[in-house]
């Protein structure tokens, strides 16, 4: 059986019944889990364990699991920064930044391969303007030389431990105010204009990026769609004009930036239609069936297999981990970023 291109979410720690039925339907390609999928590593690890022995191949298992406040999985594992620090870092010691970035890709990527996750979706490439409340720290920077001299260090990273990246959200989440999972934000800049947003793609492609998560904005000035949606985002600028050749994944079909296109069947087609493999939809159950029902349940492009496939986890990870000397330095970085300055006191204060 084939990997569809679905991703679906489950309900709890385990596989019910409802959950087993859903992932044996072949339109269906990977399952994202969430923090009510987690209780502690050893649980999680039996989950992705049962994950796994649904179907042949298996599907694919992510997470969304950035760091800061966008981390899923948190007694258990290490508590990662959010990758803004790195910006800072990157101010006073680019080589350092570098290398700091590039552990903590490793370390988000070793902890979650040694539970059974193949990928997560990560790193957030979207440049901090100040506008956007729901990135704001989850950029690296607001300089897009800094967002891709960290981000391309964070997914090297993630690959030495055998996980690939996915950066997001293409081409740009950081210039609008609002947040796409409760309205649709709007873009109003021309495409020339944009060329700062795109930069970190650039890089992150010439070095063999494997994944991309598209964004539920409209670019208004280039197309109608939002790019998640848009065939001349994904299709005429991703893969054309940048070249990209790994897995693009639309942003979640449920959320309300893509709602006023359509009912989820409709955004689902709309989002094939425009070059995504992969179609997340989460949180909605009633939409995963109304999508399992409805969408033409052709096979998948030979092509986006293959995109898909590369998604999987590679190499081993050591049983010890937490008993590496890598790990252990990875996680010392996690502390000095994250130790609390020291208190200077100046005249007067107390």
């Amino acid at each position: 059986m084939s990997l569809g291109p679905l991703m679906v979410d489950i309900a709890g720690t385990e596989l019910t019944s409802e959950d087993l039925e859903i992932l044996r339907n072949p339109q269906v390609g990977s399952v994202i889990l969430f923090t009510r999928n987690y209780r502690d590593p050893q649980q999680i690890s039996a989950l992705c364990d049962a994950i796994r022995g649904v179907r042949s191949p298996p599907l694919l298992i992510a997470v969304d699991h950035e760091g800061g406040r966008v981390q899923r999985f948190r007694d258990g594992f290490t508590r990662l920064p959010p990758v803004h620090i790195l910006g800072r870092r990157y101010d006073e010691d680019r080589r350092d930044a570098a290398r700091k970035a590039h552990s903590l890709g490793w370390l988000m990527a070793a902890e979650l391969r040694a539970v059974g996750v193949d990928f997560s979706f990560a790193p957030c490439v979207d440049l901090d303007y100040g506008l956007s409340e729901i990135i704001g720290d989850r950029a690296f920077h607001r300089d897009p030389q800094a967002v891709a001299a960290l981000a391309t260090a964070y997914m090297a990273g993630m690959r030495e431990a055998g996980m690939a990246a996915v950066a997001k959200h293409f081409p740009g989440h950081g210039a609008v105010r609002a947040d796409s999972h409760l309205a649709l934000p709007v873009d109003r800049r021309p495409l020339a204009d944009m060329e700062a947003d795109l930069s970190p793609y650039r890089l992150l492609i010439e070095n063999q990026l494997p994944g991309i998560m598209a964004a539920h904005v409209e670019y208004s000035a280039v197309d109608a769609l939002p790019a998640s949606l848009s065939r001349r985002w994904i299709t005429d600028i991703l893969r054309g004009t940048l070249g990209f050749h790994g897995c693009v994944f639309a942003d979640d079909l449920s959320m309300a930036g893509a709602a006023a296109f359509g009912d989820v069947v409709e955004r689902a087609r709309l989002a094939l239609a425009a070059g995504c493999d992969v179609l997340p939809i989460c949180n909605d159950r009633d939409a995963v069936r109304s999508v399992l029902r409805h969408l033409d349940a052709e096979a998948a492009p030979p092509a986006a297999q293959a995109r898909l496939v590369r998604m999987r986890a590679r190499g081993e990870v050591p049983s010890n981990l937490r008993s590496t000397a890598q790990w252990q330095q990875a996680t010392a970085v996690v502390a000095e970023l994250t130790a609390a300055p020291p208190l200077i006191l100046t005249e007067g204060q107390s």
